[in-house]
């Protein structure tokens, strides 16, 4: 059975497909453009499909939970619009052999956005009914059960049904309302629910679950998931305290293979090279403007934690008064920090002050993404507290990464766990893509 995304993804690239076919008779009324466009340009048919489709899939339009907002689809939609009308024009001015017209393009996009929009509706309206309603078992009723039920109305379905089944003779964390028996009668349970999804929320599993009846209701249909891997699915994040060593080893992901590692210093290389370029003709109006504003350095370099927890100094554009640290020592920066100068909260809402870290890019200090660096007296401080802290360091750091783009910013050790949760997401899962 085809995956939700996928057969998105398969309905939109039809959709696609059957725009572009549309499109000639509605510009020429005429039924024998549509031949034409059939028997001479199947190459270009592949390339417009191949466009909407990438940049459907950039907009995070195949993500089923982001269908509840309205406006987020409508504005996502409007993205790939003109996206793609951006894309194809560059491709049209250097390829002129694929271009079919203006007129064609317009159509098309226009009825395509038409239909995304609303599939994506009809999508978000269903998922609302009872009747389609996904039916969720939880084997477990313990802190980690109460978590995983807290996370299921951001799936796919808001209207999710769930129920949790008692594994252990402890008085439930959960709603004891929810609990409908106990594994030990698993297949009357499924008989009478009909789940599609068996959640196992277990902290010990030994000798608590009847696998051979686990295998036979998998068999049947019902998809099993741990409670860490399904929580992974859904926010996008590991569920750090719940996670057991032996799923970092026998797991075939948090592998950084030798091809890995070289593509991604060469895309590091590329790009900061670019940057630079690009950004060097500004460096003397930035130096100036940071003068006046304040006394002291144009940069700011301080001691970070890299790569197998090396030390390396960072460079940036000085944000704060020079000296900031003179008297408190090493303290988190807050979102409002009165050390910050006039400029320097310029530099920081549009990300000017990081330009100076393509040079650590380029140097091999820094990755373009990765984990953002911490000082090492925070390393140490929150490698006490956290578990799995070091993980974050077996990759370089990053000028950007899964978890600054996740989640706001953060000064306390409570935030750092939340990052902690998005950077591991991203080392497990680190690809190409």
């Amino acid at each position: 059975m085809l995956r939700p995304k996928t057969s998105l993804l398969l309905i939109d690239a039809l959709l696609a497909f059957s725009c572009l076919i549309c499109s000639y008779p509605l510009r020429f009324f005429s039924l024998d453009s549509v031949d034409f466009l059939w028997r001479d340009n199947l190459l270009t048919i592949f390339i417009y499909v191949a466009v909407i489709i990438f940049f459907t899939y950039f907009f995070e339009l195949y993500e089923l939970r982001n269908f509840l907002n309205g406006k987020w689809l409508l504005l996502r939609c409007g993205f790939v619009f003109s996206s793609s009308v951006l894309a194809l024009s560059v491709l049209f001015y250097l390829f002129p052999s694929i271009q079919l017209g203006r007129g064609i393009l317009v159509i098309f996009l226009g009825l395509f956005y038409i239909y995304q929009v609303g599939i994506r509706l009809l999508i978000r309206k269903f998922s609302r009914a009872s009747k389609f309603a996904t039916r969720i078992l939880i084997a477990g009723t313990g802190d980690l059960a109460q978590k995983i039920s807290a996370i299921i109305p951001a799936d796919n379905n808001v209207h999710s049904y769930i129920r949790f089944i008692s594994c252990t003779n402890k008085e439930p964390i959960v709603n004891p309302q929810l609990v409908v028996g106990h594994i030990t009668e698993i297949k009357e349970i499924i008989q009478d629910y009909l789940p599609q999804k068996l959640i196992v929320a277990l902290t010990e599993r030994r000798g608590s679950l009847p696998l051979k009846e686990l295998m036979q209701i998998k068999l049947r249909g019902v998809d099993i998931l741990e409670a860490t891997t399904y929580y992974e699915q859904v926010t996008g994040r590991l569920l750090v305290e719940d996670i057991q060593p032996s799923s970092f080893v026998y797991t075939h992901r948090f592998r950084m293979t030798p091809f890995l590692r070289s593509y991604k210093r060469l895309y590091d290389l590329i790009f900061s090279v670019i940057g630079l370029t690009l950004t060097a003709p500004f460096f003397p109006l930035i130096a100036l403007l940071i003068k006046l504003d304040s006394p002291g350095t144009i940069f700011f370099k301080q001691l970070r934690t890299g790569e197998n927890e090396v030390e390396y100094f960072i460079y940036k554009f000085r944000t704060m008064t020079q000296d900031a640290e003179s008297t408190t020592g090493a303290v988190w920066a807050q979102k409002d920090d009165p050390r910050v100068t006039r400029l320097g909260k310029f530099m920081r809402k549009t990300r000017l002050d990081e330009i100076p870290q393509l040079y650590n890019v380029l140097k091999g200090d820094m990755s373009f993404i990765g984990p953002r660096p911490e000082r090492m007296a925070f390393v140490e401080q929150l490698k006490e507290t956290i578990p799995f802290y070091s993980t974050r360091h077996f990759v370089k750091p990053g000028v950007t990464g899964w978890a600054q783009v996740c989640y706001p910013y953060g000064a306390t050790d409570e935030d750092a766990l939340e990052k902690l949760r998005y950077d591991l997401f991203y080392i497990k899962n680190y690809s190409i893509f």
